[in-house]
Order: C-alpha cells, then sequence, then structure tokens
C-alpha cells in the first residue's frame, strides 16, 4: 500500500450527528440479564504478542472469571485493524462478539475512503483498557542517540534509513511519516502486521528505528537491547522520565495510543453497561493497575458515552492531521 494525496475530511457536524442518530438505536433486552450464557471472542486486529493483543487477553482474563464464562482473544491482523473491526461490525449485536478498539481506528476513515463500514455509526464503545506514548525507538548498532542525531543521520542517508511501523496506516505509521515531515527527511517505511513481529526484527538488525506503542518495547528498552530517543506523548512518560518528548525538538507534536473495548452498535444497552462496570473494576484492580504500569501504560476508565465522543473528537483531529500532511493509503 502507497501513501498518495488526500483531498477529503470529515466534518464535525457529520460526525456528531452519525454518532446522535445511532445512540439511540440500542434496543433494551431482558436476556441481557443472564449475559453471558456462553464464550465470547475478542476481535484483535494485530498479531498476538503485541500491545492490543496483550490489553485485551489481561481484561479477556479478569472477565472470564468474573462472569463465569471464557472471553477468547481472536487475533486477525491485516489492514491497520479493519479486517478485525469489519468482522465485529458484521457479527451480530448479542455481545458475543468484542473488538479490541485502538486509536488506529479513529485515522482509517481518512485514511481508507472506501471503507465497507463507518466506526462510528457501527461500532458501540464499551469501556477502555489503557493508553501509552508512542516511542521513537532504534537499534543501538545505528550510530545515534538523540533525535537531532537521527534527523542528521536520515538526512546523510536520504531514503537508506528503516523506520518501521506496526502496520500501514495505523498510528504508528502516521506518526512516523508527520516526524518525517516536520523534519524534513526520507526515511524508507517498512510495515509490520503488528508490533511484535516489528519488535522481533528491530532486535536483530533487520530494521533500523521504528515507532512503537511503549508497552511492546519497554522491556527492551530498559534492558538496553532498544534504545529510546523520545516519546510522542504532550509530557515526558512517568516509566521513562529521562527520555525526551519529541515535542522538545518538534514543537507541538503529540501522538499517543488507547486500547479499548467495542461491540457492534445495536448491542443491548445492558450488555455494554454490564462489559463497562466489568472493565473498569478490573481497571481498579491493584494487580491489573500494576501490570498496566510495567507497561509503561496507564488504566484508561470512561463511560460508553465518554469514549463514543472521544472517538468522535479524535477521528475529527485525525482527519485534519491526515488532510494537512496529505497522507492516504490506497
Amino acid at each position: 500500500m502507497m501513501l498518495r494525496a488526500m483531498a477529503t475530511g470529515i466534518g464535525r457536524r457529520e460526525l456528531m450527528l452519525a454518532l446522535s442518530g445511532v445512540a439511540l438505536a440500542r434496543p433494551f433486552a431482558a436476556h441481557a440479564q443472564t449475559y453471558p450464557t456462553r464464550p465470547v471472542t475478542i476481535q484483535v486486529g494485530f498479531a498476538p504478542g503485541g500491545p492490543t493483543d496483550i490489553a485485551a487477553r489481561l481484561i479477556g482474563q479478569w472477565l472470564s472469571k468474573r462472569l463465569g464464562q471464557p472471553f477468547i482473544v481472536e487475533n486477525r491482523p491485516g489492514a491497520a485493524t479493519n479486517i478485525a473491526t469489519e468482522a465485529v461490525v458484521r457479527a451480530p449485536a448479542d455481545g458475543y462478539t468484542l473488538l479490541a478498539a485502538v486509536s488506529t481506528n479513529t485515522m482509517n476513515p481518512a485514511l481508507y475512503p472506501t471503507l465497507g463500514f463507518n466506526f462510528i455509526r457501527d461500532i458501540a464503545m464499551v469501556a477502555g483498557v489503557h493508553r501509552s506514548p508512542l516511542v521513537l525507538v532504534v537499534n543501538p548498532a545505528v550510530p545515534v542517540t538523540s533525535v537531532p542525531e537521527l534527523i542528521a543521520y536520515a538526512k546523510a542517508n536520504p531514503g537508506k534509513i528503516t523506520l518501521a511501523s506496526f502496520g500501514s496506516g495505523t498510528i504508528s505509521h502516521v506518526a512516523g511519516e508527520l516526524f518525517k515531515m516536520t523534519a524534513d527527511i526520507d526515511m524508507l517505511h517498512v510495515p509490520y502486521r503488528g508490533a511484535a513481529p516489528m519488535v522481533t526484527d528491530l532486535l536483530a538488525g533487520q530494521v533500523e528505528a521504528a515507532v512503537d506503542n511503549l508497552p511492546a518495547s519497554i522491556s527492551h528498552i530498559r534492558s538496553g537491547k532498544l534504545r529510546a530517543l523520545a516519546v510522542m506523548s504532550a509530557t515526558r512518560s512517568p516509566t521513562l522520565p529521562e527520555i525526551p518528548t519529541l515535542a522538545e525538538f518538534q514543537p507541538g507534536f503529540e501522538a499517543s495510543a488507547w486500547v479499548g473495548i467495542g461491540a457492534p452498535r445495536r448491542t443491548p444497552v445492558e450488555v455494554i453497561d454490564r462489559l463497562n462496570k466489568e472493565i473498569n473494576a478490573g481497571l481498579a484492580d491493584p494487580r491489573i493497575a500494576a501490570r498496566t504500569a510495567e507497561l509503561g501504560a496507564t488504566v484508561f476508565v470512561g463511560s460508553p458515552a465518554e469514549l463514543d465522543r472521544m472517538v468522535v473528537e479524535q477521528t475529527e483531529k485525525w482527519a485534519k492531521v491526515i488532510q494537512a500532511a496529505k497522507l492516504r493509503i490506497e
């Protein structure tokens, strides 16, 4: 897939109307009080072992114990989460097929103009799981120790230094393209089907640099197997306070990732509310909070309505960014 010029955008009014129009469509169902009565699947749009997969499994294990039925993670990597998302959109709206929703879902409407679904219209947000900064990392064999040095190195070797992402069209990819644009450098984009295979190749030196979700790289950064040059959040990460933000070199730059749980839009409101209650209880559990912190992330608590609004706002935000950057996946 190639990046090409883009001339379309999404208006806030259109998105809010879409959200308000479908928010009233959730039917009530008495049987939801006994939910679940059989196994539930959580569709993940990345390969096993990455941050989204880990978050889904962590919450899935908690829900299995709390609700007495297996919550099974199914990995459907590819197409910037669109394969997994469409599988959930097409599934019965009964609470038995859920989505590990991610920040990339708010970028896809602007990057993929011919999607067969509308995330805002077709997916109801259920709960948050965690937030984490993106991080710019390099293999230690690369002769740079800072963002300015990487920029200088890339300018001295135009088009020869690789910058990997955990998928074309993902937040990792878009953030990397924006970094290259603002730094005025030419690096070769190498997409993967998830953070885990990307990190494997980065450790092996098959690629030189990457934009990763911090939870996927944190252990390797701590061990010195990877070198973190900057986090892309607005402020420094409490997990790596010594690592600067990219905004310290490129003012205003910010890109963070989040993972949540979504469901087909017409899923009974009682089911969504019960899942939200149980997931939020899990996020308040000290063991899950500690595990999340170990991964370099923070727990992400919100109501379904708050999360639906966040999706609308971020879809609008990224549409403007992508249009300004003239990015498009074909």
